[in-house]
């Protein structure tokens, strides 16, 4: 765990227990056991978040999980059997689930895009559109789920969109101007019409175009124009609705920003026994 996320669980356990767990203080800290049980299908993510939570609240909690990130759960199903301290388990309890059931959330919608496109060779591609401080988190719950990075934040890769080109004297200079920068870091350009791809196809080489808002036929047209010569990324008010038809255009990426920044959280429960 990097120290952000370390860094992210102090923030979310001190925003919560603030002074003090009042209400675990009536307790009298006996040894009990637990378990947490998924009320929902879905794709498990978080273990690692949460068992960094227990831990920082009291090593003496002890989690044994029955499942792994990435496996695909039913409804009802325990995923976790927690022993230790009652008042120290109820403490944690909520930012644990937090955890999970955010990152659960994200796994288990990525997957179900996936899934849609599992008969093209597309594959899905996450965004920058992440709850603050939860990039890394959310990153690799999208992993989890079956699908792909893309850069990390603005780092690690060049992505030269509308006003970066509008700043320059052209699209070209601005390819150049990235090469000359750094010649290791990957380069992605965005394109909003046909037109400006086969301007884009003239300049020095790229690692991706990013194809944002293009029709389905445009799509197509841009698939047949760029020939396998760089990898494609349709990305644009993109649904479950239109994703298999855009998948079949031949394009290589579809990217989302819904699946990190539109989070239904999986039900999940934690009960003493």
């Amino acid at each position: 765990m990097n120290e952000l996320d370390k860094e992210l669980i102090q923030i979310a356990l001190k925003e919560d227990i603030g002074t003090g767990d009042i209400s675990a203080s009536i307790l009298k800290s006996k040894e009990v056991e637990g378990k947490i049980i998924s009320r929902e299908d879905c794709v498990v993510c978080g273990i690692k978040y949460a068992n960094a939570v227990f831990e920082e609240v009291d090593k003496n909690i002890n989690v044994n999980w029955l499942v792994s990130d990435g496996d695909e759960i039913k409804s009802e199903q325990e995923i976790c059997h927690i022993t230790g301290p009652d008042s120290s388990i109820v403490t944690a309890e909520r930012i644990a689930l937090n955890f999970l059931q955010t990152l659960s959330g994200i796994s288990t919608q990525t997957k179900k895009l996936v899934n849609l496109i599992s008969e093209s060779n597309a594959r899905i591609l996450d965004t920058r559109k992440t709850i603050p401080g939860l990039r890394t988190a959310s990153k690799y719950a999208v992993s989890c789920g079956g699908g792909v990075n893309h850069r990390m934040g603005l780092y690690d890769a060049f992505l030269i969109k509308e006003n970066h080109i509008e700043a320059m004297p052209s699209l070209c200079e601005v390819i150049k101007s990235a090469k000359h920068k750094d010649k290791e870091v990957p380069i992605i350009v965005e394109v909003e019409e046909v037109d400006q791809l086969k301007e884009l196809m003239l300049c020095e080489k790229i690692d991706r175009v990013l194809c944002d808002n293009f029709s389905l036929l445009s799509l197509k047209e841009a698939v047949e124009l760029v020939n396998g010569l760089m990898p494609i990324e349709a990305s644009g008010n993109i649904t479950e609705e239109n994703i298999i038809e855009i998948a079949q255009t031949g394009v290589d990426y579809i990217s989302i920003g819904s699946i990190t920044k539109n989070i239904r959280a999986i039900d999940l429960s934690l009960r003493l026994v």
